[in-house]
């Protein structure tokens, strides 16, 4: 979105505006290169049309300040709060999500703000009747000076981050909500792993379990099946309080991946493919696969989402936005310059969670069913 107020002295005059995106291109090639000339007249609205090159569809940012910014200074019409409510969040990297006691709780890995970074988890709830293709409006758990609270702390130095969100029932018949974690000096060796648990009072997790670690800390996003808790889907753990607190009960498995395949991301049950779906990532592309099990095999990986020299990883699907049966389906991650090949950062959207949707009766997905 460009607005007049931001170059008046091309008011009233034809301006070659270039046009590009990943994943779109805008039709006419030009000596310019691919664009168009636009008059700029104060008040005016000038639609121009991209051609979308990938299979997904990109739908808007999710998190960070500013995000209805240029539809505000272009005068259009944006929600009440006009997404400014932000808990002095500028980016946010790498999700998981959960249904939990009627809402969807939300926990990122860092956060960066106007003056501060926390490195011990953010958190957030929001409606789950909100339209996914729409927006998602968080409501962030903050400290008091409005940003957002440290949701892990724990006494070691170092980042920790959750790798996985997991709803489970108590000895009581409550409700409780579980995180595997772990804490680490940068991408180093875990120097803590365990699971958290959250604590219905002071609304922060607390350290529940220890574990040992494994060779490096690994995003999940645990999914229930056949009585099993999949923290990934080569480890499960029986749906039991106590055998999630014992790790001799939990079950190593062997996953066949595509061949040749990019790094998996996220595995969930579509009830519209009646298959289980992997998406992996290799640097800004994003691929997706079919299988019968969680397990596999899975057939070929197709290109669903891509990204110019620039990185979208810890992608993840949310089965709880899914639409009309599993047809239709939500993919977000993290897009970022970093571990990419880019010169330049998109300023505002960088290091931040962008939202796509992907139609699975796409016929270019056809290779990837089995």
């Amino acid at each position: 979105m460009w607005s007049t107020k931001d170059e008046p002295s091309l008011v009233g005059r034809d301006v070659f505006v270039s046009v590009s995106g990943h994943g779109y291109e805008y039709p006419q090639e030009t000596f310019l290169g691919r664009g168009v000339n636009l008059r700029i007249d104060p008040g005016t609205v000038r639609e121009v049309r991209v051609r979308r090159t990938m299979v997904a569809e990109r739908l808007y940012r999710l998190t960070g300040e500013g995000i209805y910014r240029d539809s505000i200074k272009a005068g259009l019409p944006v929600p009440a709060d006009g997404g400014q409510a932000s808990a002095l969040v500028l980016g946010q990297d790498t999700v998981t999500a959960a249904p939990y006691r009627g809402r969807l709780f939300w926990v990122w890995g860092d956060t960066v703000g106007p003056t501060y970074w926390n490195f011990s988890v953010s958190a957030a709830t929001s409606d789950p009747n909100e339209d996914p293709a729409v927006a998602v409006s968080y409501s962030y758990f903050t400290d008091g000076d409005g940003r957002v609270r440290s949701m892990l702390p724990l006494e070691g130095e170092g980042l920790v981050w959750v790798e996985g969100l997991i709803p489970m029932v108590d000895p009581d018949g409550q409700e409780r909500l579980l995180a595997t974690y772990t804490r680490q000096s940068g991408l180093q060796f875990p120097e803590e792993c365990g699971i958290a648990l959250y604590d219905e009072q002071t609304h922060v997790f607390e350290p529940w379990v220890q574990t040992s670690c494994r060779a490096e800390h690994t995003s999940s996003h645990p999914f229930l099946h056949d009585g099993y808790w999949y923290l990934y889907p080569w480890l499960r753990v029986p749906n039991d309080w106590g055998a999630i607190q014992d790790t001799s009960a939990w079950e190593t498995r062997v996953v066949q991946w595509p061949p040749d395949a990019a790094r998996p991301s996220c595995v969930v049950w579509n009830e519209y493919r009646h298959r289980w779906l992997l998406l992996l990532e290799d640097v800004g592309d994003i691929y997706y696969a079919e299988a019968e099990e969680p397990e596999g095999p899975y057939g070929k990986a197709v290109k669903i989402i891509e990204h110019d020299d620039y990185n979208f990883y810890n992608v993840v699907t949310h089965a709880f936005f899914n639409k009309d049966d599993g047809r239709e389906i939500f993919i977000e991650g993290t897009y970022t310059s970093a571990f990419s090949g880019a010169t330049e950062k998109t300023p505002r959207y960088n290091y931040n969670q962008m939202m796509y949707r992907l139609q699975l009766d796409d016929p270019r997905l056809e290779e990837a069913q089995l």
